[in-house]
């Protein structure tokens, strides 16, 4: 993680992975850490400067929706913790104050294509915007 050229974090199901593989193929390195609440994230992403750290949200009915989708895909109840409203709003809540223990930028993924987001990712790091 010390070593990338950016590091992506939000709670599971917003494009992390994605987007690492996408920013890779254009040739950074990147590296992707899930926030939970249950988990302390790494020291080392406290060590990162934050420049390099983008926060990743979604709209909580938005990932609601999303997860509800992977539980049924999974072949599980839709009625999992995962995807209930007061789940998702408890590890936003957890994640957004880990960004602004970091002072990361933020982007809300709400209704954008990997490629949006990338680029908007990409406008961060080098022109050195700090939120959208």
């Amino acid at each position: 993680m010390l070593f990338a050229d950016v590091v992506l974090i939000g709670v599971s199901r917003t494009s992390k992975t994605p987007l690492s593989m996408y920013l890779a193929h254009k040739g950074m390195k990147a590296a992707n850490i899930p926030l939970v609440p249950e988990v302390a994230p790494p020291q080392e992403l406290f060590e990162v400067s934050p420049k390099k750290v983008i926060g990743l949200t979604l709209r909580p009915d938005s990932l609601n929706e999303i997860r509800t989708a992977r539980l049924k895909t999974l072949g599980l109840g839709a009625s999992a913790d995962y995807a209930s409203l007061e789940r998702i709003m408890e590890e936003l809540d957890y994640a957004r104050g880990i960004m602004r223990k970091i002072g990361c930028p933020i982007i809300d993924a709400t209704g954008k294509a990997v490629e949006e987001t990338a680029a908007i990712i990409l406008e961060i790091l080098y022109k050195g915007e700090r939120h959208v």
